[in-house]
């Protein structure tokens, strides 16, 4: 008889964030008997999770059984599946530090966690952690499939791939998803008549397709009508999660290259070097791209997850409502055999044939009892493989500097990089990597002090 499935869950003390992926599993009759194994450095929250996920257990009618680990390989040892979660260095001080000292050379970011100077740093730090991780997985668990929900993503899932090619990987994010529910939302059409095929990189893939569904069968594109909605003023409608961050960004690079970016206006503002200039505050005022805005969601995510912590450790019942996250379809899949269709980030290998084949890429993938297929998507168009390079070029160097324990592609990578290249000169570059590697130096790797 076949064993019951274990989930290993690394960072679990992210708590909301671990409520949701294992209340996503437990929902699967095929996880109702698994061993949920969380591990997390935290013991006070260690000590939360381990209770919310109980009372997950016991709301949903299940017969799992939970472990609290402070010990990583003891909760990876005969795991099937592993999920990921951590930011090394915490909001304080690291990603404090991300944005303050390029402050001091007038560099402003929006969110700092994926690409620029900020992207490059957390690179350095977290993927270190994510190879102790797999070489422990190599050890203990060798077969099981890694689902790393950590930015930088796209340099995780290189770095990973680059030292541990043997490891069953992939990188999840929900911008696909999310933003086919918020153009959805803008256009007033039921997600659900929505067909879409996306591809890129993290954070940077493009709707190739954006379609309805109409009564007859036939399928209608909907790139005319957001182009539409956007120069009459109806679009993009006011976020239905943060009044912060409208649109705006993305809507006008549909009209510059004709297809829409999956990741935020926020995030992509910084991403290239039109948007957030130096004497240039009217284009913040005109696009509303909310300055310094990881560090504020980042004091509101705290407060919140004191407040919800209490909630959810509480004597209440626990609600336990389905994400759309994909962990638990990738579980369900490659556990009965049951075929889903994911969005993840993967090594390239040819699926996108106009990237390079050692990027890591964001394709559509078949997942069954086989594992992760990527499937093939070939050439994008030219535009957006051009766009697309000024990215991987940040991507590759910070992973040739972790491969190589090479620290002067530290600063070839800010160099590169779209918007701290057009905003600063080479000196105050320099000057720059230099300060932030001396203010991270306990995160670093030894190489990089």
């Amino acid at each position: 008889m076949r064993a019951s499935p274990k989930i290993a869950f690394i960072g679990a003390g992210s708590t909301v964030f671990m409520k949701n992926i294992i209340g996503d599993v437990l929902h699967r009759p095929a996880f109702k008997d698994a061993t949920i194994a969380l591990m997390d450095i935290n013991p006070e929250r260690l000590a939360e999770s381990e209770i919310v996920a109980g009372k997950l257990v016991r709301a949903l009618g299940a017969s799992a059984k939970v472990e609290a680990h402070t010990d990583q390989r003891k909760a990876l040892t005969g795991a099937n599946f592993v999920v990921v979660a951590f930011q090394i260095g915490g909001y304080e001080p690291c990603t404090v530090t991300d944005f303050e000292v390029p402050k001091q050379f007038g560099l402003r970011q929006t969110i700092a966690d994926t690409l620029g100077i900020g992207g490059v740093m957390r690179g350095l730090r977290t993927v270190p952690h994510l190879w102790k991780i797999c070489a422990d997985m190599m050890e203990v668990c060798p077969d099981a499939i890694l689902m790393q929900y950590v930015n930088p993503m796209a340099i995780n899932t290189w770095a990973i791939a680059e030292k541990f090619p043997k490891i069953r990987q992939v990188g999840l994010c929900h911008s696909v998803q999310g933003t086919a529910y918020e153009l959805a939302r803008d256009l007033d059409i039921p997600v659900s008549k929505i067909r879409y095929r996306a591809a890129g990189i993290n954070h940077m893939a493009f709707y190739l397709k954006f379609e309805e569904r109409m009564d007859d069968g036939s399928y209608r594109n909907l790139y005319p009508d957001l182009l539409a909605g956007y120069r009459e003023g109806r679009f993009p409608k006011p976020s239905h999660w943060n009044p912060r961050c409208p649109n705006k960004v993305r809507y006008e690079m549909l009209t510059r290259l004709g297809y829409f970016v999956t990741e935020s206006s926020e995030h992509f503002a910084e991403y290239t070097p039109w948007f957030i200039k130096e004497g240039r505050d009217d284009l913040i005022e005109k696009f509303g791209i909310p300055l310094d805005e990881y560090p504020k969601r980042c004091v509101e995510q705290i407060a919140r997850w004191k407040e919800e912590s209490k909630a959810l450790t509480g004597d209440d019942t626990l609600e336990v409502k389905e994400s759309h996250e994909y962990a638990s379809s990738i579980m369900n899949s490659v556990w009965t055999g049951e075929p889903s269709v994911i969005y993840g980030n993967v090594r390239n290998n040819g699926c996108i044939t106009s990237l390079p084949a050692n990027c890591a890429a964001e394709v559509p993938c078949l997942v069954d009892e086989s594992g992760i297929q990527p499937t093939y998507v070939g050439a994008l168009p030219p535009q957006l493989t051009a766009l697309m390079r000024t990215n991987i070029n940040v991507q590759e160097l910070t992973v040739a500097a972790l491969v190589e324990e090479k620290r002067e592609h530290i600063y070839h990578a800010a160099m590169l990089d779209p918007h701290t290249g057009a905003e600063l000169d080479l000196d105050q570059i320099w000057s720059l990597v230099d300060k932030l590697l001396v203010a991270h130096r306990e995160w670093l790797p030894e190489w990089a002090r």
